[in-house]
């Protein structure tokens, strides 16, 4: 029975490693900023928002609430003709990156949401007394105030994505999954191929 040394694989599961953090990594980042802009939005056009907007916040809390019920692996099959066109292929690490980004957005989006949500009303009615605009109040009350809760919201999508990135593996987009995969497959047909009648 033939059996493969760590050095053999070595190299390709290192590979794989610096697929799966590029994936990770970006479309962490892309989350980040998406959802902190979608989370804003969520909360300022709520009823008791800054800016009342029942019809956007409708809308949009419709369309948040759509991508993440949707089983990640479905959305991964749904978004390959928009991944296709926006990178120019289906398959590898960057093409992962668009449904990763799409489907961590919403779930990150509702955390942002909910902990702008929990701000005091009382430190945003004394900043709206002092003549701070709405911005002002987003960039300098609810976000410094929501710190803590975002942090750890970025905290469990960051996990969230790393078992997506695993998902998005096993159809081709590369990444530790992929890496796994094939070693066993080329350690299985060694030992299958390991008799001279065999192959």
């Amino acid at each position: 029975m033939n059996k493969t040394a760590w050095y053999e694989v070595f190299p390709e599961v290192w590979v794989a490693t610096l697929e799966t953090l590029y994936m990770v990594g970006v479309s962490f980042v892309l989350t980040v900023i998406g959802g902190i802009l979608v989370g804003i939005i969520l909360q300022i056009t709520g009823p008791t928002g800054l800016w009342p907007q029942p019809l956007i916040n409708g809308v949009l809390g419709v369309v948040v609430n759509l991508f993440r019920s949707l089983p990640f692996l479905i959305l991964l099959i749904a978004l390959i003709g928009v991944t296709r066109f926006i990178v120019g292929t289906a398959i590898g690490p960057t093409a992962a990156i668009v449904p990763l980004t799409i489907g961590a957005i919403p779930f990150f989006a509702r955390i942002v949401e909910s902990a702008l949500r929990e701000v005091p009303r009382g430190r945003v009615e004394a900043a709206e007394v002092m003549g701070a605009t709405n911005t002002q109040i987003v960039r300098k009350v609810l976000l410094p105030e929501a710190t803590t809760a975002l942090v750890s919201g970025a905290t469990l999508t960051l996990v969230l994505l790393v078992g997506y990135s695993a998902m998005a593996g096993v159809i081709g987009a590369g990444g530790s999954v992929t890496s796994r995969s094939s070693t066993a497959t080329s350690v299985s047909t060694r030992r299958f191929c390991s008799s001279p009648w065999s192959c």
